[in-house]
């Protein structure tokens, strides 16, 4: 199954990043969940990691295609690309591209999951690469939810270049202009919320221009309900000379006529880097960790970022104009 659209960028100078990361979140699939029987919704449930590979310019046509690449029995893969055009000149470039998991919840009852009706593969090997990736989500799923008690408490007269100096939060009411037509936050609002507050937290740090580098993966832990209100937090969890590891929150608050308590939505790290006022990239003053949990995740980041840099060197490969 594959479907594409596009969408005009106004002028000024540059593409916010937090519009790039939600253009994917919005493309919609023709998949058909007849073989459900139920009327259904494709709730988003994980971005993969989002490398942004080029800015999007001001005054440009981006096309965004998606195409479905494997269903499980509960989840769909769509494999999303988004490009740029400058309609002067013609020109077409990659500006990033990501992998997206859907699940079909039934509109009769939002809490229940339906099977997904199977896609027909070109080649074996096809399907059993979707397998091997759905596994592999799926575990990291498992490991994010097992971090999903953390709190980022406030920090008074922190020292320069410490977490607590640039940690951020953000206090956002769910509205009708956030929310799908069944009422509840569209996955792209809440990607882009979630980069402001990456972005806030990045220039606090190193006191610079910063622009995304990448998305690890997003995982949506709980669907949010028009009405809540949902608080973004971000903290800053490893440096390397030229690039910056942010963990953003989003823990949402039934505010009306729910007895739910208050619960972890959304967890995923932004890669930052800074630049200079020529827009080249700059060395990123290095965080001082603290406490044992502050030098842990540094670890732990420090792993995520050798584990990065490795892969693209091996996956590294010209990008060819499409």
């Amino acid at each position: 199954m594959y479907c594409c659209g596009r969408s005009m960028s106004f002028p000024a100078a540059a593409v916010d990043t937090g519009s790039d990361v939600k253009l994917p979140s919005l493309m919609l699939f023709p998949h058909n969940f007849e073989g459900t029987q139920e009327h259904c919704v494709a709730a988003l449930a994980r971005v993969e990691r989002t490398d942004f590979l080029s800015p999007m310019c001001i005054g440009e046509v981006a096309h965004v295609s998606a195409e479905i690449t494997y269903t499980s029995k509960h989840s769909v893969e769509v494999q999303v690309n988004v490009l740029s055009e400058n309609i002067l000149t013609g020109a077409k470039r990659v500006t990033n591209r990501a992998t997206l998991w859907y699940v079909p919840l039934s509109l009769k009852n939002v809490d229940k999951v339906l099977e997904v009706p199977p896609i027909q593969y070109a080649w074996k090997e096809l399907e059993e690469d979707g397998k091997k990736r759905y596994e592999e989500q799926k575990l990291e799923r498992l490991v994010t939810k097992q971090r999903n008690g953390d709190i980022i408490f406030p920090v008074f007269n922190p020292e320069p270049y410490t977490v607590g100096y640039s940690q951020s939060s953000l206090i956002h009411l769910v509205g009708p202009s956030d929310c799908t037509l069944h009422g509840f936050v569209h996955g792209g609002v809440t990607m882009k919320l979630m980069d402001e507050v990456a972005g806030i937290v990045a220039a606090r740090h190193c006191k610079t221009n910063i622009v995304t580098a990448s998305v690890d993966a997003i995982n949506f832990h709980e669907k949010i309900k028009k009405g809540c209100v949902i608080t973004i937090s971000g903290r800053m969890t490893f440096t390397s000379n030229k690039s910056m590891e942010i963990e953003v929150f989003v823990d949402a608050d039934p505010f009306v006529d729910e007895p739910k308590e208050r619960y972890r939505a959304v967890s995923a790290f932004f890669t930052y880097v800074s630049l200079s006022k020529e827009g080249k990239p700059v060395p990123v003053p290095q965080l001082v960790v603290e406490t044992e949990d502050e030098k842990r995740r540094f670890e732990d980041g420090k792993g995520r970022y050798l584990q990065t840099k490795a892969k693209r060197q091996v996956q590294m490969q010209p990008l060819t104009q499409q």
